[in-house]
């Protein structure tokens, strides 16, 4: 087994995942996870608007990153790349100043982070995604077809991913949407008539981008990532706290989540306060994830029916793109023992 350290920096979140890595006698990759952290820094906060990364949040991250080199280092994570993998996302993609968060970096963990392409987010996502498939997915429902690609929705604080295909991708699209960005651009003042109807017109815009790359009428199974949706699926399932082994693999119903995104929408801060399962440094944005996601779900459920396949049930996915700059860490199998090399 190889000890691996994965961390996923994105626009208001940044996650450490150190865990154990080896492949079965088929070759497929495993993790043993030893330790997960996740620490809302708000990274990209205010990059939409000023094109740079701000002060205040560029030292809330590198002292996040710093935590993360000493659990690291506690948990005898080797140094170098081969071991050792950071990914910045969205907010960085976007900053002019990035250079000042990755020397901080290679400063605190010794090796350069990756700023990402949107597409190499859309593929560890993915791949992410497929690490708890087999146990959490089951057997297809009605109108389901079990060789029919699932989309992957991985949806962050400033980017969207979506991501067609079986067992790796197909097609696939990053947006410059989300959380974050559409809390910036339209909701900051509040959900007001006018503020919700620009925010879900840009919403369906980006949409209409991404069905010249990713056709929505195709998947048999729609699952959601990332903190946005699950909040979505806490509220759905009424849970008291956020619950791994209830969110993992919970499947609900289009109408179910597109009940709940609306609640979130247009929820109190008194309602959002006293929501468990809900982080204080998410309370702020949810509205506008909730918007997002709620936009993707009526699409999917729109395509998938005019082609007589309509959507049955959206999963949630605690496995992404974390576990997937994981995998990617995995070694590749040597030749047996006794064999030729």
């Amino acid at each position: 087994m190889t000890r691996v350290a994965a961390i996923d920096c994105g626009t208001n979140t940044i996650r450490l995942l150190v865990a154990e890595a080896h492949r079965d006698d088929s070759g497929r990759p495993h993790l043993e996870v030893l330790r997960r952290r996740n620490e809302i820094v708000r990274l990209g906060q205010g990059v939409d608007r000023t094109g740079l990364l701000d002060p205040e949040a560029l030292e809330r991250t590198l002292a996040a990153v710093a935590s993360y080199a000493a659990d690291c280092a506690e948990l005898g994570v080797a140094p170098g790349r081969d071991v050792r993998r950071f990914v910045a996302t969205s907010a960085t993609r976007d900053a002019r100043n990035r250079e000042d968060f990755v020397a901080g970096v290679r400063r605190l963990l010794g090796i350069e982070p990756e700023v990402v392409s949107g597409q190499e987010e859309a593929r560890l996502s993915f791949t992410g995604s497929l690490l708890g498939a087999g146990e959490d997915e089951g057997t297809p429902g009605a109108g389901e077809c079990a060789s029919a690609p699932r989309l992957v929705v991985d949806l962050g604080g400033g980017s969207t991913e979506l991501v067609l295909g079986v067992d790796e991708p197909s097609a696939a699209i990053s947006l410059d949407t989300g959380s974050v960005r559409i809390t910036e651009r339209f909701l900051v003042g509040g959900v007001t008539t006018e503020s919700e109807a620009a925010a879900r017109a840009e919403v369906r815009g980006l949409l209409d981008e991404a069905e010249r790359v990713v056709d929505l009428s195709a998947p048999g199974r729609l699952v959601g990532l990332a903190g946005t949706i699950t909040t979505v699926t806490a509220h759905a399932l009424d849970l008291q706290a956020f619950d791994p082994q209830a969110l993992n693999g919970a499947e609900l119903s289009p109408q179910a989540v597109l009940a709940s995104c609306e609640a979130i929408i247009h929820s109190t801060p008194e309602q959002r306060a006293s929501w468990g399962y809900l982080a204080p440094g998410r309370r702020d944005v949810i509205a506008a994830g909730a918007l997002v996601w709620s936009e993707v779900v009526t699409r999917v459920v729109e395509r998938t029916a005019a082609v007589g396949r309509p959507l049955a049930r959206v999963t949630t996915s605690l496995y992404d793109i974390l576990d997937g700059i994981a995998l990617s860490l995995v070694p590749e199998s040597g030749p047996a023992e006794g064999a030729p090399a």
